[in-house]
């Protein structure tokens, strides 16, 4: 009892599936428009700028304390002070805890409710190393004569807020905390010794300052960017990796209905045919009246309703089988050297009897002397007799079916049937040529059909290389064009000559 609940659950349409495929779809072109068009307002990345910050102290963890040494001995060049050793052994042990405090960053998770902690500890140790690059810039030289300690003062100062703007940009506000008490000490450095150098060591560090805070900005701002277009991408790409499981779900499951429908039709075409079969057979003997005439007239035209019902049924499950059987690809055919002008006058011969009942003139215009073609001749005689049949149906009566068969422009041959019915709208051609598909005016013909004529005939002439041309238009008929490529013409070659004992018979190849 389970296997069969499987198989039925298998071939049940999940309408959610639809309903999820648009979701992710709209998702998909949303993230696309963000990363082509940007948008207002970037996200707070603040977990992953902090992770930057911390990558930057860490990698960059021994430049600092190279310039702290550098400076101390270059400044012990101008200046006999001990102060310059107190200084350096001091900013070196911030330095350290600044490195320690990475360090345990590293280590531990951040999540928004770290981050503020962790934000407060970074801060604070750069206001602390501020502090000690303030001492530093308040520091005059007593034994030096000029300005050279002060340039050289600027100097150190420069390139020590340069390696500080690059090493903070991604924290915010921190370049604040360790330029701010510098400036600081400078003014009042100026403003004590009133010297020319100092103003201008102090203006200089100052204008210093703010373009490397607008510097550390546009690169906060570049990095904020970058995130968030990253973020963008990986949503897209995972968006499209749903999408396409959505997508291979979807004809996998289109997959299994075709094959059920496979199965279907070839387990039913037996089981309709045996049926239809003894219909049809024992509706022709009681219409031939072999075991004895019918006295009833009624009984008599209720045979031929059951004969012309039957043979309508049959003729639609032939139809519904071929059409599967090409679209599964197991249409295969039995080519021959055939003659299409043959093949046209014999069906011209099968629907004449229908189409003088309606009094329809068929007129023909074959181009003499073509040459046979190479091609399955059952096919090609159903995709004639599809396209006659047509013509009559939906030729009024009293009309005329034009036949012509000749050469196409690239070689090959065609046969054109064209009537002058009510034709069909030109935006209901693509429906007709769909399986199942019908024109207004059949729907509204008492002639209905099945709708698999034209499909057909479309894929027979695919089948054979060729294509199917359908031209109408509303109250001036329609045409129908069946093309066979060039390769499919067989040409004559001469005879060999030279050769004894009889006549000598010609080769046909492909063109």
């Amino acid at each position: 009892m389970s296997t069969p609940q499987t198989m039925t659950d298998k071939n049940i349409v999940d309408r959610s599936r639809i309903h999820k495929n648009a979701a992710v779809m709209k998702t998909v072109r949303a993230t696309r428009e963000k990363l082509q068009h940007g948008r207002e307002k970037l996200p707070v990345f603040d977990n992953e700028m902090l992770r930057l910050q911390v990558n930057a102290v860490l990698q960059g963890a021994a430049a600092p304390p190279v310039l702290v040494i550098l400076a101390a001995v270059g400044g012990l060049w101008f200046d006999d002070a001990l102060w310059l050793l107190g200084w350096a052994l001091m900013t070196l042990i911030v330095y350290a805890g600044l490195i320690l405090v990475a360090r345990r960053a590293s280590r531990e998770h951040s999540n928004d409710e770290t981050f503020g902690r962790w934000r407060g500890r970074f801060l604070a140790v750069y206001g602390v190393t501020g502090l000690t690059w303030a001492f530093f810039a308040f520091q005059h030289c007593t034994t030096c004569q000029g300005d050279n300690f002060i340039f050289y003062k600027s100097a150190i100062l420069l390139i020590a807020l340069a390696a500080t703007a690059m090493a903070t940009f991604a924290l915010r506000h921190a370049l604040y905390f360790t330029v701010t008490p510098t400036i600081v000490a400078l003014a009042m450095r100026s403003v004590i010794s009133r010297d020319v150098a100092d103003f201008t060591a102090f203006a200089m560090i100052t204008a210093a300052a703010i373009f490397f805070v607008f510097m550390s900005q546009r690169l906060y701002n570049t990095n904020l960017k970058m995130l968030s277009y990253q973020t963008e991408k990986d949503d897209l790409i995972a968006e499209l990796e749903v999408a396409n499981s959505v997508s291979d779900e979807a004809r996998r499951r289109a997959e299994e209905s075709n094959l059920a429908k496979s199965r279907f039709l070839a387990s039913m075409s037996h089981e309709l045919r045996t049926p239809l079969n003894a219909i049809l057979g024992f509706s022709e003997v009681m219409s031939g009246e072999v075991l004895g005439p019918i006295e009833n007239a009624s009984y008599k035209e209720y045979v031929g309703d059951i004969h012309r019902s039957g043979q309508h049924l049959l003729n639609l499950i032939n139809e519904i089988l071929d059409l599967s059987r090409i679209e599964a690809g197991r249409y295969e055919l039995n080519e021959a050297a055939l003659s299409l002008s043959d093949i046209a006058e014999d069906c011209i011969g099968l629907v004449q009897l229908k189409a003088r009942s309606k009094n329809i003139r068929i007129t023909e215009a074959f181009e003499p002397n073509l040459p046979m073609v190479w091609a399955d001749e059952k096919s090609i005689r159903q995709v004639v007799l599809n396209l006659l049949s047509n013509a009559v149906k939906f030729t009024p009566s009293g009309g005329e079916i034009r036949v012509k068969l000749g050469w196409t422009a690239g070689g090959g041959q065609y046969l054109a049937i064209k009537d002058n019915g009510p034709g069909i709208a030109e935006e209901e051609i693509p429906v007709v040529l769909s399986a199942f598909g019908q024109g207004s005016v059949a729907i509204k013909s008492a002639e209905q059909g099945t709708g698999l004529g034209l499909p057909i005939v479309q894929a027979i002439l695919a089948k054979h290389g060729g294509e199917f041309v359908l031209k109408s238009k509303l109250r001036e008929g329609t045409e129908g064009i069946a093309i066979l490529p060039r390769n499919r013409v067989l040409e004559s070659m001469a005879p060999v000559e030279g050769v004894s004992g009889g006549a000598v018979k010609k080769k046909r190849v492909f063109a």
